[in-house]
């Protein structure tokens, strides 16, 4: 998710979020301090101005070609809007008007190709906004290489906001599911949230809050028709644990190690029943950063590669951060900068050996971005970056991608189609010149 705004018009970078939503939880609602960034002021995404609300071509590739770009899924609006002083003969507010709703807010995907050839794209959707209690996991699938897609169905609905989704298929072929769940909309920090679902929040009971607030995987063992008991992780991220060639599952993600939010590494050895938190990743020496969002892949070498999302107090040096394992994830290098600005991350390897890196990037030209490593991460393409989409604002992102069977690569993504309207899925079908 992108950074949110809080009351005094400041914003909180991902970490926070997800410490102010791990914070409203036993406690109930009672009011948080929201903190910076740590040795940070607080931050402020580039303004958008009237001559960048419509995107941009996308053009100027040397690298790739765009096939196609559409979308993929926008949910209908639901309800009627309330107008306001419309009163009927009885002294009621009333609607006299029929004005449906925008179509409801989708965000955060995740694309896997199943080795039955179906790609399924996971997302946080049949949303108010971007903050909102109404939060579900759905899937949308396709069995025609993405030339058209099902409507969506639900995987979670929990009492909370379900919010990111992560789906991959294990060596055994069972489905892993991953998302996490939040209560910022109900808190005081969040005036905007607060004054439209803070009574919202009052009906949950503190024991359900207890229950259900936190992070989760969900495993389904008969190709998505039925899922299984959710499992908490220690951590959480965006596009969720892989798939390792040995069976185990690996997921890197943000939580606690040694008392410190970091990024953490967790093992599942029986095909995600259950998860071990084994290490944190080191972090770069000297850092002054708000770390988040990390995603991994396993290269056919053996190494394992992650990127990490960093937002300094300089937004200019918000480049992605990688560190390399070389003995399963056991250790791990300090993170090193790589240059590529924009985040989160989504990594994989394709079937050449290339590298693949695709991200959003929130300043103009706001949208989605591709970049190639050709030697396992070593060096990065960077002047030969990959326009994937132009947006009209920076409420767009998290990308990831598959490689179909000819050789392209589908990507997926959210953001609106037009300025001022509700955000909704996307891909960008393209490959990789000759």
């Amino acid at each position: 998710m992108s950074t949110e705004t809080n009351q005094t018009g400041s914003t909180l970078n991902r970490r926070k979020f997800i410490t102010l939503a791990g914070i409203a939880t036993a406690v109930g609602l009672t009011p948080v301090k929201v903190l910076a960034a740590e040795n940070s002021a607080p931050v402020v995404e580039p303004v958008t101005t009237p001559s960048h609300r419509a995107p941009l071509p996308v053009s100027g590739n040397t690298m790739a070609d765009i096939i196609e770009e559409k979308i993929i899924c926008a949910e209908p609006g639901k309800l009627f809007l309330q107008q306001e002083g419309v009163i009927d003969i009885n002294g009621h507010p009333t609607n006299n008007k029929k004005i449906l709703e925008p179509n409801r807010y989708m965000g955060w995907p995740t694309i896997l190709k199943t080795r039955e050839g179906r790609l399924m794209v996971v997302v946080s959707g049949d949303r108010d906004s971007h903050v909102c209690p109404y939060g579900k996991t759905q899937v949308v699938t396709s069995d025609d290489n993405g030339k058209t897609w099902s409507a969506p169905e639900i995987i979670n609905n929990t009492p909370l906001d379900d919010r990111d989704a992560g789906l991959i298929q294990t060596k055994k072929g069972t489905l892993v599911v991953s998302w996490f769940t939040s209560l910022v909309f109900a808190s005081p920090a969040y005036v905007t949230a607060y004054n439209k679902y803070a009574r919202i929040g009052e009906k949950i009971p503190a024991e359900t809050k207890k229950q259900w607030l936190g992070n989760w995987t969900r495993r389904s063992e008969d190709n998505g028709k039925t899922w299984l008991e959710p499992v908490r992780t220690e951590g959480t991220a965006p596009h969720g644990p892989i798939a390792l060639k040995n069976g185990d599952l690996l997921y890197v993600g943000i939580g606690k190690w040694e008392g410190k939010t970091t990024v953490i590494v967790e093992r599942s050895t029986d095909d995600g029943k259950s998860w071990k938190l084994i290490t944190a990743i080191p972090e770069m020496p000297g850092l002054v950063t708000s770390l988040s969002e990390p995603h991994v892949v396993e290269l056919k070498s053996g190494k394992l590669l992650a990127m990490i999302r960093s937002e300094p107090k300089d937004r200019t040096q918000c480049f992605l951060l990688q560190s390399e394992s070389l003995d399963g994830g056991k250790t791990w290098s300090p993170m090193k900068s790589t240059g590529i600005w924009g985040y989160p991350p989504h990594l994989k390897q394709l079937s050449n050996g290339w590298l693949l890196v695709v991200y959003g990037v929130r300043r103009i030209p706001y949208g989605e971005r591709a970049c190639i490593s050709k030697d396992e991460g070593a060096t990065w393409e960077i002047k030969d970056e990959i326009n994937l989409s132009n947006g009209p604002s920076t409420d767009l992102g998290y990308p990831s991608s598959t490689q179909l069977d000819d050789g392209s690569i589908l990507t997926v993504y959210y953001q609106p189609a037009k300025f001022g309207e509700p955000t909704c899925l996307m891909t960008t079908h393209w490959k990789l010149k000759a």
